[in-house]
């Protein structure tokens, strides 16, 4: 494959080619000199209620998602939580089905004979073997019908068999504790990832591992479960509460099908065409000892790419010590982004069923231009911003967050970085360490 991933024209443009997925991109000059946040319009004022109840995310709203099947507290993974205990602690995070799936509960059954596990079984006929537990449920399946344009009302029974998905799916929401920033004085000032403390991101990002994890152990019909983060509405958020999904599918798609294929003639690729190319073009933006971030290039959007250096596919199989790297340089983007710019967070790794190693890698995408006729009709997208310009924004930010120790002080910044060759150990057969 050819090396020439990007291209300088003499009038400056700039020519980009994804060289996993053969997208086409161009930086047309000119283009990228605006402001990428949302303009704030007309914000208005909070009252301490609504740093808890402003939507049906927030702390104080618990019985308006489904079930909770598990919650973070002080760093530790809490399950079983009843529904009257709700309240018993904070919950850091919590992981609650998706009221509206994806890759649906009935799909599995009737497309696999999917049944959920037993011990799924008893946490179901526990919850709802109390008053409020059985309350919460009928609801959940109630407010679902609705949303769904059938009637409320229906036997018991039946909306009970509904609730299935509730305990037993394959498509969670990771939500966050704070709508707002604490000390928040206008409904502007939202809460993202950036906006944690490293400590406090880092909790997430275990979570959400661990979350992966017991989705592809609960279901062996699933070969890949994916993980991704809308923010903002621009970035197909429904809430601008800060949460992550995570759906179990029965296929990898297309464009990892054929990101699979390449990487069976070239096992080394994610090494030579991701973080070693990105070196050579100096779009290296940041690293720490088990991970190391990039200018994207070859995206429909300004795109920061993570990835993980190590040996070990599987991010819960990683040490905390290569998935906290990861978490703190994730945030790092995220902070130095800001929380006003709509983004979509997806993540990537070795599917359950596959028999070669691939490095686990975040990909941080800017939604900060509309697709429109020119890319329809082309199937070549324009960028605002090239992956120079990405970099230099988010490098000098970095400095700055790093020296008021809002991102993890041992992050190496641009020309600290030292960024080995073939840095990704995630093939050990090949590059022995």
């Amino acid at each position: 494959m050819s090396k020439s991933f990007l291209q300088k024209m003499p009038d400056g443009t700039v020519k980009q080619l994804n060289p996993f997925s053969g997208t086409q991109a161009w930086t047309v000059t000119g283009r990228g000199n605006r402001p990428l946040g949302l303009p704030v319009v007309d914000p208005k004022p909070l009252d301490p209620q609504d740093h808890v109840a402003f939507c049906a995310f927030c702390q104080d709203r618990m019985l308006e998602t489904p079930p909770e099947k598990a919650r973070m507290v002080g760093g530790q993974i809490i399950t079983g939580v009843m529904a009257e205990d709700l309240g018993a602690t904070q919950a850091d995070f919590r992981r609650v089905a998706n009221l509206f799936e994806i890759v649906t509960y009935e799909y599995w059954q009737a497309n696999y004979g999917y049944h959920m596990p037993e011990e799924l079984e008893r946490w179901f006929a526990r919850y709802v073997g109390t008053s409020q537990g059985l309350e919460h449920v009928l609801r959940s399946v109630r407010t679902k019908r609705q949303a769904s344009g059938r009637g409320a009302d229906a036997p018991q029974s039946e909306l009970l068999a509904q609730a299935a998905p509730f305990f037993g799916g394959g498509h969670d929401l990771i939500i966050g504790r704070r709508h707002f920033i604490d000390g928040a004085t206008d409904d502007s000032q939202l809460a993202g990832s950036g906006t944690l403390h490293p400590d406090e991101h880092a909790e997430l990002i275990a979570f959400t591992v661990a979350s992966t994890k017991a989705l592809y152990a609960q279901n062996r019909y699933a070969p890949y479960v994916a993980v991704f983060q809308n923010w903002l509405k621009p970035a197909g958020a429904s809430f601008d509460h800060l949460h992550k999904q995570l759906v179990a599918i029965d296929e990898r798609g297309r464009s990892l099908e054929d990101e699979i294929a390449k990487l069976r003639q070239n096992p080394n690729m994610y090494n030579e065409w991701a973080v070693d190319y990105a070196a050579s073009q100096n779009l290296i933006i940041a690293e720490n000892e088990h991970a190391i971030l990039f200018a994207g290039f070859g995206h429909r959007y300004p795109t920061l790419e993570v990835y993980s250096k190590s040996a070990t596919s599987e991010p819960w199989l990683q040490s905390p010590e290569e998935v906290r790297a990861m978490s703190d340089l994730i945030h790092a983007a995220h902070a130095a982004a800001g929380p006003d710019v709509p983004c979509n967070e997806e993540w990537h790794h070795k599917p359950a069923d596959l028999d070669m190693p691939m490095p686990w890698r975040v990909m941080i995408k800017w939604r900060v231009s509309n697709l429109a006729g020119f890319e329809g009709g082309t199937k070549i997208h324009v960028n605002t911003l090239s992956p120079w310009d990405v970099r230099d924004r988010v490098v000098d930010t970095m400095y700055a967050l790093r020296n008021q120790e809002k991102i993890a002080r041992n992050i190496l910044i641009a020309t600290e970085c030292k960024v080995e060759r073939n840095s990704l150990r995630y093939n050990p057969f090949l590059y022995l360490r």
